[in-house]
């Protein structure tokens, strides 16, 4: 069980990872983990235990602070035995998907108590995530600072590049205009790439920008890529579903989106991603209530973000429902006075006969056309 964590944490590139040999001497012994710390040069231990009883067995397996001896993180899980692989496969799966979001959040907290002209190029990036993550054009205006600073401080750091191709894209939902940055959002992939070409979240943000420029089959490739290095990124299964969904393999895609809730429940910027992959992927296969359904989720959370709105307002419409449309409409219009059928043709990832029934969605809806 251990080597099998091990193994996978080792795949998340932004983790320096004890290897196993230098773990396991601890193996057994009573320790204190701020002394581990102090030994093996770590922030986080995990510890853990595994007891068995008859057919059953129970996992417990925590996260601590080796500074503050603090816990970060929790679990618990009781399975059955019937398949002890299976069982360890699950395990592992779980403990891992769980502790990437919640050292982000630590290192998120641990960064805010440093003074801002002291960040090192790995805190920038810690900082511009959790930025991010908030779905609003201020947090991706800082998230998007912090990346350059860190390029600026670590020029070769991959983790900088890829992060701030990511965070340039969405930028592109307030100012309207895709092609101001996709040349350099391009640019920045590309060098995460050649820097570490077996970083996941290198090519997950190759895929973005890919997706972005309705380059869909080759976006696909990219996100599986991704996974391919971390089969445990949540974040890359919520995107693939956006392509998926796009190509109209809608049934694939929901089952992206939902294996990345399911791996990533409690992370905000997985929900944010895996649920406008499950508002696309119900309009790809024009059951529109349960478009609407998640549209409205994404919005509950990122009310700014104008994807959610446009799709909703088509889904509503396509359904015959033009009360809801209209009402929608009206909140966007406030928002974004300048919405149209052009800005949208313009603007959304959409393509082919998906992009057509969007816009008939929305002139149904009374949209302009710009």
């Amino acid at each position: 069980m251990v080597e099998e964590i091990i193994i996978a944490l080792s795949k998340i590139r932004w983790f320096f990872v004890i290897a196993r040999n230098s773990s396991f001497t601890y193996k057994g012994r009573a320790v204190d983990v701020t002394q581990v710390g102090r030994e093996l040069g770590v922030r986080y231990v995990i510890e853990g235990s595994v007891r068995k009883s008859g057919d059953r067995v129970r996992i417990a397996a925590q996260l601590i602070d080796t500074a503050s001896g603090n816990h970060v993180w929790a679990e618990r899980y009781d399975r059955e035995l019937a398949d002890i692989f299976a069982v360890q496969d699950e395990i592992t799966e779980r403990v891992v998907t769980a502790i990437e979001p919640e050292l982000y959040a630590a290192e998120h907290f641990r960064s805010r108590r440093t003074p801002p002209g002291s960040l090192d190029a790995w805190e920038c990036v810690i900082r511009a995530l959790s930025y991010a993550g908030r779905g609003t054009r201020a947090g991706m205006t800082e998230a998007e600072a912090l990346c350059r600073r860190a390029i600026a401080i670590a020029p070769g750091y991959s983790q900088a590049h890829s992060l701030l191709a990511w965070v340039v894209i969405p930028a592109t939902a307030w100012s309207g205009d895709v092609s101001a940055v996709l040349a350099e959002a391009t640019t920045e992939a590309q060098t995460a790439l050649g820097l570490d070409e077996r970083d996941p979240w290198a090519h997950l943000t190759h895929g973005v920008v890919l997706w972005r420029m309705r380059r869909h089959g080759e976006s696909e490739r990219a996100f599986r890529r991704a996974l391919e290095f971390n089969p445990n990124f949540a974040l890359a299964h919520a995107f693939l579903g956006l392509p998926l969904a796009g190509a109209g393999a809608h049934r694939e895609a929901l089952d992206s989106a939902k294996q990345a809730l399911r791996l990533s429940p409690k992370d905000p910027l997985v929900f944010s991603f895996a649920a406008r992959a499950m508002a696309s992927a119900y309009f790809a296969a024009e059951i529109y209530s349960d478009g609407v359904v998640w549209a409205r989720r994404v919005m509950e959370r990122h009310p700014e973000l104008v994807f959610p709105q446009y799709l909703l307002i088509a889904a509503a419409a396509l359904q015959g429902d033009i009360p809801t449309a209209a009402e929608a409409l009206s909140t966007l219009l406030r928002l974004r006075p300048e919405f149209s059928l052009a800005w949208a043709n313009a603007n959304t990832a959409f393509a082919g006969e998906m992009l057509e029934r969007l816009l008939e969605g929305l002139r149904r809806a009374g949209v302009p056309k710009g």
